[in-house]
């Protein structure tokens, strides 16, 4: 018998190898845009140095080494998101087997990576996209976390709901017509919310829109790969689970006493 908790066991050795294939991706794909958004931050800086007062002192704090934010900083955060997102991808798959119909285990758990990262990251990306490290002003960083974190959680409740309405629709109009309407209601909701959300351009009329694009580009791939690698490998150490219990389960009409 599959249980939760060894399926979460699963989802967070998944996530743990996720997130070191992960930072091989974000090391290649992400740094190279990360790096060239820094040199325009710092060539601003020193712009601005030049023209301000001889001799004023200034206390920049510690500053920890781009060496070691690209490479350790880089790993230890991969690690982590892959880890947390193994865990809740294995819990929420662990609700959800069974009850889509005929999907194994295989799946229903990448049927929730899919969905996960569209509700998560894919639809608020697409009305908040993520500006690098030169661009946007510190005093609306406040403001402008809290409305991402709230259009993902609109975006999350809005696709639950689209979920649990298409199956309870499809015993009526079947599966297919059940999701075309339920995923259309999730699209014009989700409209509509970005739509009433505020909305906000702190890029610089100057910035380099190759750097911007580049940024912008880099973070979806790393995301996308990271949702890939923790729901391909959670996916087939769940299928193993799975067999694993059908084999150890006695055969039909056998009852133990």
């Amino acid at each position: 018998m599959t249980t939760a908790r060894d399926l979460l066991v699963r989802g967070l050795l998944a996530g743990l190898l996720a997130g070191v294939a992960t930072f091989f991706v974000a090391y290649a794909v992400g740094e190279p845009s990360v790096g060239a958004a820094i040199a325009v931050e710092e060539a601003g800086g020193a712009a601005d140095h030049d023209q301000g007062t001889a001799g004023e002192d200034h206390d920049h704090g510690t500053v920890v080494p781009r060496s070691l934010q690209s490479t350790a900083g880089l790993a230890t955060s991969t690690v982590v998101a892959g880890v947390t997102l193994g865990g809740l991808l294995s819990v929420v798959s662990a609700l959800a087997l069974g009850r889509f119909g005929r999907l194994g285990a295989r799946s229903t758990v990448l049927l929730v990576t899919g969905l996960g990262l569209l509700a998560t990251y894919v639809v608020p990306y697409l009305a908040y996209p993520p500006n690098p490290p030169a661009v946007g002003e510190p005093d609306t960083i406040g403001l402008r976390t809290a409305l991402y974190f709230i259009l993902v959680a609109v975006s999350l409740v809005a696709g639950v709901t689209a979920v649990l309405g298409a199956r309870r629709l499809a015993p009526r109009w079947g599966a297919w017509y059940a999701t075309l309407v339920c995923a259309a209601a999730y699209a014009v909701a989700m409209l509509v919310a970005a739509a009433i959300m505020p909305t906000y351009d702190e890029v610089p009329a100057d910035f380099p829109a190759t750097v911007l694009y580049d940024f912008r580009r880099a973070s979806l791939l790393i995301q996308i790969a990271l949702w890939g690698f923790v729901g391909l490998a959670t996916a087939e150490l769940a299928h193993r689970l799975v067999v694993r219990g059908a084999r150890k389960a006695p055969p039909a009409g056998l009852v133990r006493t």
